[in-house]
């Protein structure tokens, strides 16, 4: 689950407030290379926001190279920099999603993690 929370109180408007949120979880490594994003019309039902701000939203970051749309597999962060640090990423979002698959929470694969890179 994603952690955005849209202000409708704000002067800020809810495309830039969506925009600077996704770009600040990109860059604090919350979302990282290879995350798959909500559906606009998912994220915009979640946020109780129009589907069009959401895919402004979405379109814009794609340009600048935040996000990648592949088709109908969807909108996910994008590939860049270290191409090591996008493989590592990639994997790390792989065993996590596997991990959920299984039941396990997430202070569970936290353990799991944190027991291999002691071993």
């Amino acid at each position: 689950m994603l952690d955005i929370v849209i202000d409708s109180d704000s002067s800020v408007p809810p495309f830039e407030q969506l925009r600077r949120r996704i770009v600040e979880l990109v860059r604090d490594g919350e979302l990282i290379a290879g995350t798959k994003l909500p559906t606009v019309r998912g994220m915009a039902e979640t946020l109780g926001i129009a589907p069009n701000t959401v895919a402004k939203t979405y379109r814009e970051l794609e340009q600048l190279g935040v996000l990648e749309t592949r088709g109908r597999a969807g909108t996910f962060i994008s590939d860049s920099g270290d191409p090591t640090r996008s493989l590592a990423q990639q994997a790390t979002t792989e065993y996590v999603a596997s991990a959920r698959v299984l039941g396990m929470t997430d202070e569970e694969i936290i353990e799991f993690v944190e027991a291999a890179l002691r071993a």
